[in-house]
């Protein structure tokens, strides 16, 4: 069957039918609906879905287990932005969209006026030559043995360049560049480091760049297929100049972490807690994709907090041997932030919390018979998950594209790096078949755009399947005999 005629079939089947996974969808809806804005952190949006949260967990008979024995962990950010009006981007007189053609870092400190030549240096390897007082365009490969992100950024600060735009590479194809951003914005936790940044640092689309490099004589679609390659690229100076304007703002945010409890049946095991996570913040408002600039957030991730709320309800309040932590985060989509608010300033001890099982990443859009799991080799929760996947007949692997970096992006990063176990899931698939074209076009068509909603395809098989998973999985963590612990050679065990 082609990917045409999945998503086709997927589109115009029925919404769930079995009462779990139906009440779990519903939740969902309720949570990614408009009225909940996107869930932006920070916004009046966000916080009255952590209300609708703590409500139903309520009525599952969970117990609140945040700050003072409330629902909620309140979590104060800092944040800077670049508000579209405020911003001017042009090479001579020739515009460049903000957040369609380019995208800028906000920052402290960050130049709100700039006038520079142009200089194209490849890859920016550690001989770029003369770029001082230069904006320098570079190929933002993702290749072995060309340089990264960080390699990029430190010859290129080290050259005494103003600015540096890294062309988003279209080779990438396990994650292609997306375009249009939702909006240009960095956020801290307040007391944390600032971003600061005294040089422009900004993502450039490659169907952008021959506008950048206007008049250089060089070939644009021959330097797209270069660097696409991973083949050699020239050094040149364009003969333009990068004019911009910027209008940073700054205001500081207040959102909630949303942490309820499962006691424990067991005295003994009452110094292990399992923490079962996943975000609840979205992305609120941000620049239109075909006339929708509402960015629901419905699969990332709205549908693993309803998850969350499905699994209390049908416990009905009945514990585990373990007590278990039902955690809806703030401030992922902002940098884990209300994930790693919490690890650091737990409502149990750290010392008890025993491992983190996290829900993000997730997209139920194509058949589950494959799932990705991290930190699989790392934990005795790789060997659990091993065992509730072989019974129900899903293969598991690693992560076959570790250049995309999934296990830092989600919110067991931060219980991982304070020695806790944990884990997450992602939807695998082989390679060459129709569940991957679905999954990779997702990531250009849903990921982080207005058309992650309630109307999306849906494989409700795949999503109930899920679903039992996790119900197992869980059953299985919280209740045997031994708890979580690391396995021997863990390179993520600090």
């Amino acid at each position: 069957m082609s990917i045409a005629l999945i998503a086709l079939a997927l589109a115009t089947s029925p919404p769930a039918t079995d009462r779990d996974t139906s009440t779990w969808w519903a939740t969902t809806k309720l949570l990614s609906s408009n009225a909940m804005e996107g869930r932006d952190t920070g916004s009046a949006a966000y916080e009255r879905a952590a209300r609708v949260v703590a409500a139903r967990l309520a009525a599952a008979g969970v117990k609140p287990a945040g700050d003072n024995g409330s629902w909620f962990q309140r979590v104060s950010m800092e944040q800077v932005a670049l508000p579209k009006a405020g911003v001017r981007i042009a090479v001579d007189r020739t515009p460049l969209a903000f957040l369609h053609d380019i995208n800028v870092d906000a920052a402290l400190d960050m130049p709100t006026r700039l006038d520079a030549a142009i200089a194209f240096r490849g890859y920016c390897g550690d001989a770029l030559g003369d770029v001082r007082g230069k904006i320098v365009v570079c190929w933002g490969t993702h290749r072995p043995g060309l340089p990264d992100a960080a390699a990029r950024l430190k010859a290129v600060r080290g050259g005494g360049a103003v600015g540096i735009l890294t062309v988003a590479d279209p080779g990438f194809t396990v994650e292609p560049p997306r375009w249009p951003f939702a909006y240009a914005r960095s956020v801290w936790l307040a007391g944390s480091p600032p971003k600061r940044e005294a040089m422009l640092i900004a993502t450039l689309n490659d169907e952008a760049l021959g506008r950048v490099i206007a008049g250089s004589g060089r070939d644009t679609t021959g330097l797209i297929a270069a660097g696409t390659a991973g083949e050699p690229l020239p050094s040149f100076d364009a003969p333009g100049r990068f004019v911009a304007s910027f209008s940073p703002t700054r205001r500081t945010l207040t959102s909630s972490n949303v942490v309820g409890l499962l006691p424990g049946s067991d005295p003994a095991l009452a110094k292990q807690h399992i923490v079962l996570s996943a975000h609840l913040d979205g992305y609120g408002f941000g620049e239109p994709v075909d006339g929708d600039g509402l960015y629901n957030g419905t699969l990332d991730d709205a549908a693993y907090v309803a998850l969350l709320i499905r699994l209390a309800e049908r416990r009905h309040g009945q514990g585990y041997h373990r007590p278990v932590l039902l955690a809806a985060f703030t401030g992922e989509e902002k940098g884990l932030l209300g994930a790693r608010w919490f690890v650091a300033h737990p409502t149990v001890p750290l010392a008890t919390i025993a491992a983190d099982i996290n829900l993000d990443q997730l997209r139920p859009i194509f058949p589950l018979e494959l799932l990705t799991v991290h930190a699989l080799d790392d934990t005795s929760l790789g060997i659990d998950v091993r065992a509730v996947a072989l019974d129900m007949g899903i293969a598991v692997q690693k992560d076959p594209e570790p250049e995309r970096n999934l296990l830092r992006r989600a919110d067991q990063w931060p219980f991982l790096q304070a020695g806790v176990p944990a884990t997450a899931f992602v939807f695998g698939y082989r390679p060459g078949t129709p569940s991957e074209r679905i999954y990779r076009r997702w990531y250009v068509t849903g990921y982080h755009k207005p058309q992650d909603d309630t109307a999306q395809p849906m494989d409700w098989t795949a999503a109930a399947r899920f679903n039992s998973f996790f119900y197992r999985l869980v059953d299985r963590v919280a209740d045997q005999p031994s708890g979580p612990s690391w396995l021997p050679g863990s390179t993520l065990r600090p």
